[in-house]
């Protein structure tokens, strides 16, 4: 039997399990009665098995059609999906779509993908707000919102897009006139640079007793405040002290050795996320369902979003 008799043939049978007999079965495929006995004739042919008994009023599977149904109706729903994507991929992904980011996050990890989102779909447009304030999403206009620290439950859909790893870091140079501190104890003898969020709570610093147990301290002794988190990561830079950062903030100046990690393995990384937030999983709007998975994969392969423990430890400070 030939490929596209076989598919006749099979689609016919299917047809006739679902509609019951061979003249609903004729109805639903444009065809007649007897060209769907005729084709469900030759597939049992070709199979040499029964698929079903026939009777005047009914049909019935028999146990070798019941299984061949089931793996009919995978092909069949395998060929439906072959057919529904490359409909997907010629519908052009069009319209605006308005994103709201933090200054650092946009610049840094946001825009250099940009390009490749726009190659992907050329008739998108990106409106983005370079803004560290909490917003409200659906009453400021947003279709999506990339945040990062402890995200609370909301009605909001959040899609993570990786952990953030808190660590202390300091300049080679500054470690050099100062020292390094072997225990958090320590630090109270060495100049801080603590962050003021925009509410005025200054970020706190946890650390890890050998028996797991979480102690926190607040740099309110710091010689430096300041709000903006790479503007910390370049007072420390600069040996103006340590400073509790974001990993995604640190790593290239880690790698270059501009900065060296400091009180690694006893400072708590902290429960921070990053995440992709919009209002709605089922109503998505396909513009935005497209920006949001291709920011995703993209997102995945950064590697200072993604650098694990035993990498970061190659830029601890030694004594």
């Amino acid at each position: 039997m030939e490929l596209s008799q076989r598919v006749r043939a099979i689609l016919s049978f299917v047809e006739a399990c679902d509609a019951g007999s061979f003249a609903s079965a004729a109805r639903s495929l444009g065809i007649s009665s007897a060209a769907v006995s005729k084709n469900v004739a030759s597939l049992e042919q070709a199979l040499g098995v029964r698929l079903m008994n026939r009777t005047t009023r009914k049909l019935s599977l028999t146990e070798e059609g019941t299984v061949f149904l089931q793996q009919a109706r995978v092909a069949i729903e395998a060929l439906d999906n072959a057919v529904d994507t490359v409909v997907a991929r010629k519908m052009e992904t069009s319209g605006h779509v308005r994103i709201s980011t933090s200054a650092a996050f946009g610049r840094d990890q946001l825009l250099p993908v940009l390009p490749g989102l726009r190659t992907r779909y050329p008739a998108l447009t990106i409106e983005v707000d370079f803004d560290d304030r909490v917003i409200d999403l659906v009453r400021d206009g947003y279709d999506l919102a990339i945040r990062g620290g402890r995200i609370v439950d909301s009605s909001l859909v959040s899609r993570p897009v990786c952990h953030l790893s808190m660590v202390l870091v300091a300049s080679p140079e500054y470690l050099e006139r100062h020292g390094i501190p072997d225990t958090p104890e320590e630090l109270s003898r060495h100049n801080l640079i603590a962050r003021r969020f925009l509410g005025g709570k200054v970020s706190p610093w946890g650390f890890r007793a050998p028996d797991g147990s979480l102690t926190t301290m607040e740099p309110v002794h710091a010689v430096v405040t300041i709000s903006a988190p790479e503007a910390q990561v370049q007072a420390a830079i600069l040996g103006l002290g340590i400073a509790q950062v974001g990993m995604h903030h640190a790593l290239r100046y880690l790698k270059d050795g501009r900065l060296k990690l400091v009180l690694f393995g006893k400072h708590d990384p902290g429960n921070y996320e990053m995440v992709i937030q919009y209002p709605h999983r089922a109503l998505i709007a396909p513009r935005v369902r497209a920006t949001v998975d291709y920011l995703l994969a993209a997102f995945k392969q950064d590697e200072t979003l993604n650098c694990s423990a035993e990498q970061l430890s190659l830029y601890r400070a030694n004594r």
